[in-house]
């Protein structure tokens, strides 16, 4: 069922863990740049950045952005694996949104990748759509599939292991997935590239 909510402080859903979001966040030339954001929860919930991101360099400059959560696996994809902007801080596709306030407090290295970490304060928030929850073994092959992805760069990952788990999750997405989950795979590869490195190996 469908209803749009009134907008409201706190976050829409509860988190626990991990969970993978989409972020967007105003850049310096007034349009909205969206990139998947992992939040761990807590109090407060907490993300980080690696490396020079637009969402890092747009963090330090407006110190906000919309989180939100969605079921469309191209959605995702295409925020996590390509430059996405739009005019609008919200995806159509977002089932629920929180604006947040984000506030720096950490930074470090890891595998030779500056990191740094971000304290998410909610502002407002909005459930667009109310809906029974799924376990897609598709959806979720997706999803692992931009982390392994975007990892391929990262000195401290084996690439031939990358590569390998990405293969995986293409034949899960093939088997378990529908049609937007192999749109959502088949863009993730064109994006990344993937499996003309696999070639090499």
């Amino acid at each position: 069922m469908s209803s749009a909510g009134e907008g409201k402080e706190g976050w829409p859903v509860e988190l626990t863990g991990v969970t993978e979001s989409v972020v967007s966040t105003l850049g310096p030339n007034d349009r909205w740049n969206f990139a998947a954001l992992g939040l761990f929860a807590g109090e407060p919930v907490t993300a980080r950045t690696w490396g020079n991101t637009r969402t890092r360099r747009n963090f330090h400059g407006r110190g906000e952005g919309y989180v939100q959560f969605t079921r469309d696996p191209v959605a995702f994809v295409e925020a996590a694996c390509s430059i996405h902007e739009r005019e609008e801080p919200v995806l159509p596709a977002a089932d629920a949104w929180v604006r947040v306030e984000a506030e720096h407090v950490g930074s470090g290295e890891s595998g030779g990748t500056q990191w740094e970490e971000w304290a998410l304060r909610p502002v407002e928030s909005v459930v667009e759509n109310r809906v029974v929850p799924t376990t897609s073994r598709g959806y979720s092959a997706v999803i692992e599939g931009t982390v392994a992805a975007s990892r391929l760069d990262v000195e401290s990952y084996d690439t031939g292991a990358l590569l390998d788990r990405l293969a995986y999750f293409e034949g899960v997405v093939e088997r378990c997935g529908g049609e937007r989950e192999r749109e959502a795979f088949s863009r993730l590869s064109e994006h990344t590239g993937w499996t003309h490195r696999n070639e090499s190996f």
